[in-house]
Formats: C-alpha cells, structure tokens, sequence
C-alpha cells in the first residue's frame, strides 16, 4: 500500500514517494496501455518493447513533479508539443492516454488534493498535445 503524501514535503515527487512511486506508477501507466482494449489506438503509436518510453515517462515525470531534472539532463528541453507532432492526436487518443493515467494514478497514488491538483495538471497537458481539432 502507498504512503499517503506527507504535505509537509515539497514537491509532488517526495510527496508522493519519489523515485518508486514513480516508477511504480508509469509501469502500471503502460502496462494498462498494453492491456485494454480501450486504448488500442495509443498503443498503436508505440513501439512492441515499451521499456524506452517507460523510461523516458519515467525520467520527465521526475522532473515535472519537482525531482531531478532527469529528462532535460539527458535529452534536454522536453518540448513535448513538438515531439508528439508526428503522431495524430485528437480527442479519442488524449482520452485514452488519460484513462490509462488515471487508472494507474488511482492504484499507485492515494487520493489526495495534492493527486488531484496533479491530475488535474496532467489533463491540461494531455489536452495540450492534441494536433487535430475536435471532430477531425
């Protein structure tokens, strides 16, 4: 079972338990990618082995939740915007990647404000990375 995030902490990185919180958190991100049907279509946008987008979830995520910059040490600026450009995506595949991130911030984080200013967060950026409009 998780500790409940100490809100003396911080950041959201040592709040929610560092390095294997985090860890433990986007393992479960991709292997419910992998596993449900629902998110069949950002399946398709990886590759078959997940261990390099693990890892590289696994280190922005660090730095976006106040931990070690561990993303920009290693590949600089993340720019996700631009990096996703080659990838189409609308509503259905934000819609899926945040089923798959809120599934497993619910099993790996308790709930908290602090998770849910967090989700919230993460909702606007999903949101961000959508390159077709609505509909389209």
């Amino acid at each position: 079972m998780p500790k409940m995030p100490d809100p003396a902490l911080s950041t959201p990185y040592e709040s929610f338990g560092g390095e294997e919180t985090i860890r433990r958190l986007v393992h479960r991100f991709y292997a419910l990618m992998d596993a449900l049907p629902e998110a069949w279509d950002i399946r398709q946008m990886h590759p078959a082995d997940l261990s390099g987008s693990e890892q590289k979830l696994f280190m922005y995520l660090t730095g976006w939740l106040g931990g070690p910059p561990l993303y920009e040490e290693a590949y600089g600026h993340p720019r996700l915007r631009a990096r996703h450009l080659p990838f189409t995506i609308g509503d259905t595949e934000r819609d899926q990647w945040l089923l798959c991130m809120r599934m497993a911030l619910d099993e790996c984080i308790p709930e908290s404000p602090l998770r849910a200013r967090i989700l919230q967060a993460i909702e606007g950026l999903a949101d961000h990375m959508r390159n077709r409009p609505a509909g389209g």
